[in-house]
């Protein structure tokens, strides 16, 4: 859990506690975002190249896309 950004282990704790709600479809959400970032000509390119690339990982995965 250390290896993630202290405003994730924030969050993780607060849907923990109840304070946040939890996501029944935590993929579908990643895959939102990651969309979204890959979408924004605001982020620079090389993260919007490793959003997209780890976006398509997801969807050759097991993850049954909605």
């Amino acid at each position: 859990m250390n290896k993630y950004h202290e405003l994730i282990r924030e969050r993780y704790a607060q849907i923990g506690s109840n304070d946040l709600g939890y996501i029944e479809d935590a993929l579908g959400a990643v895959m939102m975002v990651l969309n979204e970032v890959v979408d924004n000509q605001l982020v620079p390119q090389d993260l919007r190249d490793k959003a997209a690339y780890a976006a398509a990982n997801l969807l050759i995965s097991d993850y049954d896309v909605k």
